[in-house]
């Protein structure tokens, strides 16, 4: 993160090293966000993707813990064909025989990543199965409830100042989304569209810290 800001950047249940046991449905994940919130408070919640649902989660269910929220292109709320669609992907088993495989896989879904991004992936977040090949560290089945749960409609927009970044060639936040925030949030809610797909942490890294950091040091 630049300019110095402290990060705390936890596994939801069922990805990374976070426990894959379940239930997986956002109620129990956003149980686990409570208990974090309640230890790091004051703390500027940031959410990308099933994230940003989580950070919404929360700034229904606990106002006083979200003083800012940052929405990164979140899946506010999936249709549900597109929920069947990503599920039905994600249940089969998605491994690669070796990294530039990995590499290409990733590159479907961010095409102006950086490669020292995918290295960085490839060693924090892969492991090696016993088969030898390549996995994404996370619980398929836990990836599958995921897209289930984001059919649901979702909480009431935060009433905290929010910056939205939506990806120019992603529908994830969609138009009916930010007019429901500023509806309801008015001069709380910037938006800030930047260029790529949906992981604009990789396709647009410099436009999204633009954005990011300037809300961030707004009092």
């Amino acid at each position: 993160m630049p300019a110095g800001f402290r990060v705390v950047a936890p596994d939801v249940r069922g990805h990374g090293r976070s426990s894959w046991d379940p239930p997986w449905s956002i109620p129990a994940q956003l149980a686990g966000v409570v208990e974090l919130g309640d230890e790091v408070r004051p703390a500027v919640w940031l959410g990308h993707s099933f994230g940003g649902r989580l950070v919404l989660e929360l700034a229904a269910a606990r106002p006083d813990l979200v003083p800012k929220a940052i929405l990164l292109d979140a899946a506010v709320q999936m249709t549900a064909e597109d929920a069947r669609e990503a599920a039905d992907e994600d249940r089969a088993d998605r491994s690669f025989a070796d990294a530039e495989e990995f590499f290409a896989f990733r590159r479907e879904a961010a095409s102006r990543v950086p490669q020292a991004f995918l290295d960085e992936e490839l060693e924090q977040h892969v492991e090696r199965g016993v088969d030898g090949r390549l996995r994404p560290r996370y619980f398929p089945p836990a990836v599958v409830t995921m897209w289930g749960e984001l059919a649901a409609d979702p909480p009431t927009p935060p009433r905290c100042p929010t910056l939205v970044v939506i990806a120019e060639d992603a529908d994830y936040t969609r138009p009916e989304h930010v007019a429901a925030f500023r509806a309801a949030l008015g001069d709380d809610l910037t938006v800030v569209t930047v260029p790529g797909d949906h992981i604009v942490l990789w396709d647009a890294y410099e436009e999204t810290a633009d954005a990011v950091v300037p809300f961030l040091a707004l009092s």
